[in-house]
């Protein structure tokens, strides 16, 4: 994996940061797998606007992605390694032994031709999913489940890994990506490696359009709203806006909102870095 920058022959490619996509094997996904994906342009059930500077954007297809990785004993095999246009990490196409295709996140070294399975008797390996009481302590993995049969939830986008630390009856501790340590079920799948495309951090988009073809929309500062419209709105001139808080007043920036009697907190071991 690798990126390129553009030379600045027009102005939106002057800071433009490419993917090189050298990882990509296939260019067209599998249509067994595919589910219509309809945009709500921020909208709800009642054609309100419920989320703001949601909207427009390129058409795309769902590639619909096995988290739950519960076909046990069963070899898949790598067909290819596709772009996802709905996350950030690439997809990887496999086939089982009985013929079944299936889509499952893609880890950084999965190669086509490889052979990986999932269950508890898989060995510790790229791209083999296994439960937590089952894998090596000290080792780097992602697509982490939250509770058993869940499927992943944890550790899934482009680069991001967690690392499994102890294990202690039937719970594990896991170092998550955000800097949290907390236990985990020892049941809980996960998947051995890192998520494909580490890269995707270094991408710049060069221009505003790139975002609009995200389907984001432009977003106004609350600083320069008027008073009714937000807390740090108003003021002479190009005032500060104050302490930065959100719009229903909730500081931002440092102040802690996680309810401190939530009963999760019992799970977590050290909370992330600020």
């Amino acid at each position: 994996m690798s990126v390129r920058k553009l030379k600045p022959i027009t102005p939106g490619q002057r800071f433009r940061v490419v993917n090189e996509f050298d990882a990509i094997t296939a260019d067209k996904p599998e249509k067994s797998l595919l589910a219509p994906l309809k945009k709500s342009g921020g909208r709800n059930s009642q054609g309100k606007m419920t989320m703001r500077y949601i909207g427009g954007g390129h058409k795309r297809k769902y590639r619909i992605i096995d988290f739950k990785r519960n076909k046990t004993g069963v070899e898949a095999t790598v067909v290819s390694i596709q772009y996802d246009p709905n996350r950030t990490a690439f997809i990887a196409l496999v086939q089982y032994t009985d013929g079944e295709k299936s889509y499952v996140i893609a880890q950084n070294g999965l190669q086509v031709g490889q052979t990986i399975v999932s269950g508890a008797d898989a060995a510790p390996e790229i791209g083999n999913a296994m439960p937590l009481s089952d894998i090596p302590l000290g080792t780097i993995v992602s697509c982490v489940e939250l509770r058993p049969g869940q499927g992943a939830v944890m550790a899934r986008s482009a680069g991001a890994f967690a690392q499994l630390m102890a294990k202690d009856g039937k719970y594990a501790t896991i170092k998550l990506p955000s800097g949290e340590t907390r236990m985990v079920l020892a049941d809980c799948f996960a998947t051995v490696g890192v998520v494909s495309n580490s890269d995707h951090q270094l991408v710049v988009g060069g221009k505003a359009g790139r975002s609009r073809w995200l389907g984001r929309r432009p977003r106004t500062r609350p600083v320069v709203m008027n008073p009714v419209d937000h807390p740090m709105g108003g003021g002479e001139g190009r005032s500060s806006g104050g302490h930065p808080r959100s719009r229903k007043g909730l500081p931002a920036k440092g102040f802690r909102t996680r309810t401190k009697t939530k009963a999760s907190n019992k799970y977590i071991v050290e909370r992330r870095k600020k």
